[in-house]
């Protein structure tokens, strides 16, 4: 069971970027993919949540409107495409796996992956 990140990086403020994180070995087409984020000192911030058998998908209040997450279930890739960066969106973002519904909370998550860094240059 494992969850891969990548596409973290540096953006400046407004432009965008692309995350993906790659699932194995869970049952993908019946999974709620979530995304969270943590800047240094913070607790871990819930982002987004997708449900990867009918596409539901939520957001946060802080990126609601910016961000949109999608799915790929041949590829078991989930994407959070990060649009209108701004400096508080910076931190380690985390994707997770949880059985069936999507959950705000990260103690509903099972499975995580090792997170990939987001900077946002001002």
């Amino acid at each position: 069971v494992q969850l891969v990140e990548s596409g973290g990086g540096l953006a400046q403020a407004g432009g965008s970027l692309r995350l993906s994180c790659a699932a194995s070995g869970i049952d993908f087409s019946r999974s709620a993919m979530g995304w969270f984020r943590q800047a240094p000192g913070k607790e871990r911030e819930w982002v987004s949540c997708i449900s990867t058998s009918d596409g539901r998908a939520w957001y946060g209040d802080s990126v609601k409107g910016r961000f949109t997450t999608s799915t790929d279930n041949a590829k078991m890739t989930v994407y959070l495409e990060m649009n209108n960066l701004k400096p508080e969106d910076e931190g380690v973002y985390y994707c997770g796996s949880a059985h069936s519904r999507c959950s705000p909370w990260a103690t509903d998550y099972h499975t995580w992956g090792q997170g990939t860094r987001v900077t946002v240059s001002s």
